[in-house]
């Protein structure tokens, strides 16, 4: 470790999924000698699935970090499109160590230009939106790319996290944080992934979500062929 604290940066955003954030920040606040930033476009506080985060900073008094981790949610495609934010994420992105995500937080950096021929990991119902970006899909719970570091849907969130605390703390921190946050997963039942779940369960949540899905979608075409349109330098202003 350096002798300036390994900084950290949350970038959050209204709407996303606690989770995707919660989990990689229980374990990556731990590492040592380490600051943990949470931020947003507009600072203050930020509503997530009835909770709210108070107090954020603004992504834009951030100078630099260490580590990007953008979170996802039902609302990611949206922010995808929101080019202050995006442009916020590649400033930074582009200056640190390692960019990573959880869930659809991979089509956020990709939106922001991060992902071009890199592998990267999403939740499954989106992962075939990523080539929008330039990004390569991979399947994995947790996938690494040069400097991108991306969890796939939601829990993976945690494997993600100790994943990073390997990487940057090395591999006696991480299993130490394992243990004494007694992460030993056993669900109930074995379907967490369209492989592994009942067709039935499958087909009610892929009717239930058709609507949904579409509308995201759409809003990753829009991203993707603003994209194409903006310069980096642009997208970064």
């Amino acid at each position: 470790m350096s002798e300036h604290p390994f900084r950290i940066v949350f970038a959050i955003f209204p709407g996303m999924t606690q989770l995707d954030f919660t989990g990689p920040h229980q374990f990556l606040s731990r590492l040592p000698d380490s600051e943990t930033v949470v931020a947003s476009r507009d600072g203050g506080d930020v509503p997530a699935e009835g909770l709210v985060f108070a107090g954020t900073q603004r992504l834009s008094d951030i100078p630099a970090c260490d580590l990007l981790c953008v979170p996802g949610g039902i609302p990611a495609m949206t922010v995808a499109l929101d080019i202050e934010f995006t442009g916020q994420i590649r400033r930074l992105g582009l200056g640190a160590r390692y960019i990573t995500s959880v869930c659809t937080g991979s089509l956020i950096l990709g939106a922001a230009g991060l992902l071009q021929g890199r592998r990267a990991a999403c939740h499954w119902a989106y992962r075939h939106l990523l080539p929008l970006f330039g990004a390569v899909p991979d399947e994995g719970r947790v996938v690494r790319d040069g400097s991108v570091i991306t969890g796939g849907g939601v829990t993976a969130g945690i494997d993600f996290a100790l994943t990073v605390l390997a990487e940057v703390g090395g591999e006696a921190l991480a299993r130490t944080l394992q243990l004494g946050l007694e992460y030993a997963p056993a669900p109930p039942f074995d379907g967490g992934t369209p492989k592994t779940a009942p067709a039935p369960i499958l087909e009610a949540w892929q009717k239930r979500m058709a609507p949904m899905l579409a509308l995201r979608e759409e809003e990753a075409r829009q991203a993707a062929a603003r994209l194409s349109r903006v310069s980096p330098e642009e997208i970064a202003r």
